[in-house]
């Protein structure tokens, strides 16, 4: 299997089966994004506890890039600090942006690399991260 093949079924995994879709019954930081040009809306739910990304969801719609994006982000950010969070997001920007970056803890994210290549699509793929970028930006 090429790498290609694998970083398309790891997209569509996501895409199929996202990870923390939902939203919190009780109070969180909350961002609503939308990306005009193509249509998708994110809506960003952050547990803040202690300086700590204690949860995340994301509820939305929109292309497999852009949902698979937002469930990616959930999973990575997760128990960091909202430091080692703005460090994640900056890491996933360069990403997009067409350098070579590694993500030890959460691989997946790799996965998006190819993006780059489709300057229409990295809005797609940023959306769940400006909003993530807002929500942080909101708590400090």
């Amino acid at each position: 299997m090429q790498l290609d093949d694998l970083y398309r079924r790891v997209i569509m995994d996501h895409y199929k089966n996202p990870r923390n879709r939902g939203k919190f019954d009780h109070e969180a930081v909350t961002v609503e994004l939308n990306n005009p040009t193509c249509g998708d809306k994110i809506s960003l739910q952050l547990i803040i506890e202690e300086n700590i990304v204690k949860d995340a969801r994301f509820t939305g719609e929109g292309c497999s890039i852009s949902m698979s994006s937002a469930s990616m982000m959930t999973e990575a950010v997760k128990g960091h600090t909202l430091d080692e969070a703005k460090d994640i997001a900056g890491r996933f920007s360069r990403l997009m942006m067409g350098e070579h970056v590694e993500f030890d803890d959460y691989e997946d994210l790799e996965a998006l690399s190819g993006v780059n290549k489709f300057p229409a699509r990295i809005k797609c793929a940023t959306l769940a991260w400006n909003a993530l970028k807002k929500g942080i930006q909101d708590e400090s």
